[in-house]
């Protein structure tokens, strides 16, 4: 049976994970649980359940691993996006699970197989390690894991995900591209300036998370 379209999780970035998990976890008001390493690009990263298998994932280069031979995802190489981390963890991008995993590569990336622990996927990441698409962070990451998952493990701190809103000049092209991976309904697309921004619901009230 094909999995069931939806939003696999939130990206949320920083520049140092040891600072950004008390940042974080001070704006939503629970902790973040521990994550690990990603070898192959060497990041790590730390997590928090978001309802059913949702999940944010706060991700920021390991100073401890070696340089991988290839670029960071999530442009985390990039001044652009340094940038964009300076004040502080933001979010910066969503990875999506589609109805079907479209054969590559195309501007979604290479697919790529990854392993850690008893976590196995295949995940879409462009050569040069950007964001997919225009780079706007608006255009998911695609992934499809085989049994285990992240949320089978996390602890369920009561936030969950009420709401990922994405807009910019090229809503309706982003629309019929979701509509293609079966993505439609799994988030709002707004005839709006360019916009990031997931709106969570905490057990302290409503928080939302800009990517602007």
């Amino acid at each position: 049976m094909p999995p069931t379209p939806a939003v696999d999780h939130l990206v949320v970035a920083t520049t140092d994970l040891a600072r950004g998990v008390p940042a974080l976890a001070a704006q939503l008001g629970v902790p973040l649980a521990e994550g690990g390493r990603h070898a192959e690009f060497g990041t790590h990263n730390a997590l928090l359940a978001l309802g059913g298998s949702t999940y944010l994932e706060l991700i920021a280069v390991d100073p401890d691993a070696p340089p991988p031979g290839r670029p960071r995802w999530f442009g985390l190489d990039t001044d652009a996006v340094r940038s964009r981390l300076a004040d502080g963890p933001r979010l910066l991008h969503w990875v999506a699970r589609p109805a079907v995993m479209p054969p590559g590569p195309d501007d979604h990336g290479e697919r790529l197989r990854l392993r850690r622990g008893d976590l196995a996927w295949t995940v879409t990441v462009p050569a040069d390690g950007s964001l997919p698409g225009d780079g706007s962070g608006l255009v998911p990451t695609l992934i499809a894991w085989d049994d285990a998952h992240p949320t089978d493990t996390l602890a369920d701190a009561g936030v969950r995900l009420e709401r990922l809103v994405l807009g910019g000049p090229r809503a309706p092209e982003l629309r019929r591209r979701l509509a293609d991976l079966g993505l439609a309904g799994c988030v709002t697309v707004a005839d709006e300036p360019p916009v990031l921004r997931a709106e969570l619901q905490t057990p302290h009230g409503p928080v939302v998370l800009d990517g602007g």
